[in-house]
């Protein structure tokens, strides 16, 4: 998949052609970073199980994604839409056979999450840095399951729009491209706090450690829900009302209110700890 990024990449210089307002290589470039990004992940949480667990479901994981990306690339060669495309019975096949894979790739992530449930965590923080990135990552795929129903990525406005660079996301109406870009993308950046905790391991203790975690997780979930609330509501990212900027006050104020009671329990737990100096 790296092959494949470079090679979309070096297409999107050389072939200026233009899609919905948008360069033709641009959607090959970002599905295969992304699906990179997904793979190199999903590959390091699977090594974390003992045996050839779950090795039949990454391997329909890996076709999946390979399959969805061959028709991405294979469109953009046309020079055609890959999704909500129904110009000819080809293309709406196409799309369909796109979600069907989609499907089944969220469902095959469901199963690693709920071997990853049922595992008995040898290192706790990096265990719930897992569990919750799966299931911060499943709600943010899920998001991709409005778009069909919505016929298009944007709210408000029709698709090609003015957007944000590279990206695309509309700005001038919602877009539920954002938070399933997002929420997916909790894969990653769960278990990445937890190996950044593990560098403060001798100032808060496994406990506290786990519940920021979870602090952590739960705040990152409660966005997710309020980026797919604003887009549905037809709001540009940068441009949300006041309700949409209330929400997120809450948002804000939960998580760090939370985080702040953490650390107050691990400095009652180990004052030593706490009130020490470097």
């Amino acid at each position: 998949m790296a092959a494949l990024t470079l090679v979309t990449a070096v297409l999107a210089v050389i072939d200026q052609r233009t899609l919905l307002g948008a360069p033709l290589w641009f959607k090959p470039v970002k599905f295969s970073l992304s699906i990179m990004l997904y793979s190199a992940t999903l590959a390091w949480m699977l090594s974390r199980l003992p045996g050839s667990a779950m090795h039949r479901t990454a391997w329909a994981i890996v076709a999946a994604l390979g399959l969805e990306q061959l028709i991405i690339v294979g469109q953009a060669a046309r020079g055609v839409r890959s999704h909500f495309n129904d110009d000819t019975l080809f293309d709406a096949l196409l799309f369909a056979v796109m979600g069907a894979t989609i499907t089944g790739l969220w469902l095959a992530t469901v199963a690693v999450a709920l071997r990853f449930l049922r595992e008995r965590p040898a290192d706790r923080v990096t265990s719930s840095a897992v569990r919750l990135g799966l299931l911060v990552g499943l709600a943010g795929m899920a998001v991709g399951f409005l778009l069909a129903p919505n016929g298009a990525h944007a709210v408000g406005v029709a698709d090609g729009g003015p957007g944000l660079p590279f990206v695309g996301w509309s700005t001038t109406g919602g877009d539920l491209r954002i938070s399933h870009f997002v929420g997916m993308h909790a894969l990653q950046l769960l278990p990445l706090l937890a190996a950044g905790l593990a560098a403060v391991a001798g100032r808060l203790d496994e406990t506290a450690r786990v519940h920021t975690v979870q602090v952590a997780a739960a705040g990152y979930g409660a966005l997710v829900v309020l980026l797919t609330w604003q887009a549905l509501r037809g709001q540009p990212l940068l441009a949300p009302d006041a309700l949409t900027l209330a929400a997120l006050a809450v948002v804000l104020a939960g998580t760090g209110g939370a985080l702040a009671a953490v650390l107050r329990g691990a400095a009652r737990r180990h004052p030593s700890t706490a009130t020490a100096t470097p």
